[in-house]
């Protein structure tokens, strides 16, 4: 039996260092002998080798959708579709993604063997996944770390017993939940709610949101959303480190005065820097696993005001416009650093044909220290109604691609609702199958003073 166990350096489940021939996780009690079947999934991956689109971008609106055709789906509203001026006032042209290099350079297809293709550095490396994670037992080192509880937990399971420094239940003996398997925050007027999904082992995913309150005493509000690129190494450090040092920035600029669009720009660069940080580990940590990728991830942001709705974006997590008035058109406000994006972009394919493609999901921008040099795309609206801004992972947007599609789930009192209709949304990736981590914000425009929030 032991023959047949898979050489594992590090636990699948919370990455405790292994010995060999460990059977099970000393740190988590995983099952090591257990060889999961993989998943029908859609990994966040890396595409080396590729020019990721640049410049910032900005427009206003409304603007109807475009008719689709009969061999494409319902339009997918870009950030080049929607014209005007930027938040200054001055006339824009948004720019679009630069061609696709050679066709030569482009990957065939997924690579064999090694896990790296050497011609494109596509990663396909994801470990099999079941098809469903139980609740996994929590790490004692954050138990160690951890002070006394101000009061006891009730388990989830019974209900009854009391959790104990463990994290097991007193009275069922239950191994509780992470705490990152399912956050809910509620701040104000906004919301965001972030799951594990029913697919991978942990959440890669991380949120941040806040309020801040601009130097002419208007409020501002801001969300930002963040995906661990699974291929890489500690994916889930890398979106919480982003997310925070993102937030963190924003909420400081704004009060003094940093107009929200340099803002944004400014707390993705300090967010990059961040996750470069998580790479400065010593070189002994680095031959344990030297097929890794450094820690990375993708990142969307918003800043909404009185009268300016601001988003800036590198990688493929996404953010929407839904008006309130259904008869208005919705809006997709961010494109993609992907390979299906830029197959799109090149003409090379349709929208349907280049999201079918098993290589879709390929990222071409990422935070990270293998990234390459980083200029995050920023982009400034003025809606002229109201309405709110999904930002969210592809976990959640798998599953309601086109801005029509966003429009249909989410709820229509999602502006005074916000953290139920975030629930609602989690719930409908869910149902969809829940292959990834699921984060999605909701936020109302035009902001409100904090006090506002859920009816």
């Amino acid at each position: 039996m032991m023959s047949q166990m898979p050489q594992l350096s590090a636990c699948p489940s919370c990455e405790w260092p292994l010995e060999s021939g460990d059977r099970f996780c000393g740190a988590c009690g995983y099952d090591l002998s257990a060889v999961p079947a993989p998943p029908d999934d859609h990994p966040t991956v890396m595409l080396n080798g590729t020019d990721v689109p640049s410049g910032d971008d900005g427009v206003a609106w409304p603007v109807a959708p475009e008719p689709s055709s009969s061999s494409t789906p319902a339009a997918t509203h870009l950030p080049t579709d929607l014209r005007g001026t930027d938040s200054g006032g001055t006339p824009l042209s948004p720019e679009h993604p630069p061609p696709l290099p050679q066709a030569a350079g482009l990957p065939a297809g997924p690579p064999t063997g090694s896990p790296v293709s050497p011609a494109s550095g596509v990663r396909f490396d994801r470990p099999p996944e079941p098809d469903e994670y139980p609740l996994q037992a929590p790490d004692p080192r954050l138990a160690e770390q951890a002070g006394p509880a101000s009061e006891a937990k009730v388990c989830v399971a019974c209900r009854a017993g009391h959790v104990d420094r463990d994290g097991y239940c007193e009275n069922c003996g239950h191994a509780q939940p992470r705490e990152r398997d399912h956050m809910e925050q509620e701040c104000g007027p906004l919301a965001a709610v972030s799951d594990r999904g029913l697919r991978h082992h942990r959440n890669e995913d991380a949120f941040g949101i806040g309020l801040a309150t601009l130097p002419d005493g208007s409020p501002a509000s801001v969300a930002i959303v963040c995906d661990g690129v699974s291929s890489a190494t500690r994916p889930d450090d890398a979106s919480l480190a982003a997310a925070r040092v993102a937030t963190e920035s924003l909420l400081a600029a704004l009060p003094r005065g940093t107009h929200p669009q340099q803002a944004l720009h400014d707390a993705i660069v300090a967010a990059s820097l961040a996750v470069n940080a998580l790479a400065d580990e010593p070189a002994t940590a680095r031959e344990h696993a030297p097929h890794q990728n450094a820690p990375a991830c993708t990142i969307v942001g918003s800043v909404v005001t009185a009268g300016l709705l601001v988003v800036g974006w590198v990688g493929d997590s996404r953010a929407y416009w839904v008006p309130v008035d259904r008869a208005s058109p919705p809006a997709r406000l961010t494109e993609d650093d992907s390979w299906a994006a830029q197959m799109v972009a090149a003409g090379l394919m349709n929208e349907a044909e280049a999201y079918a493609d098993e290589r879709a999901h390929a990222i071409t921008g990422w935070l990270g220290a293998d990234a390459y040099e980083l200029d995050p795309h920023t982009a400034s609206f003025k809606p002229d109604r109201p309405g709110v801004v999904v930002v969210c992972t592809d976990g959640l947007w798998n599953y309601a691609e086109a801005a029509e599609d966003m429009a249909e789930v989410v709820p229509p009192d999602a502006a005074v609702r916000p953290l139920h209709s975030a629930q609602v949304l989690v719930g409908h990736a869910l149902d969809g199958g829940g292959h990834d981590n699921v984060t999605v914000a909701v936020v109302p425009f035009p902001a409100l003073p904090q006090g506002a929030g859920s009816a």
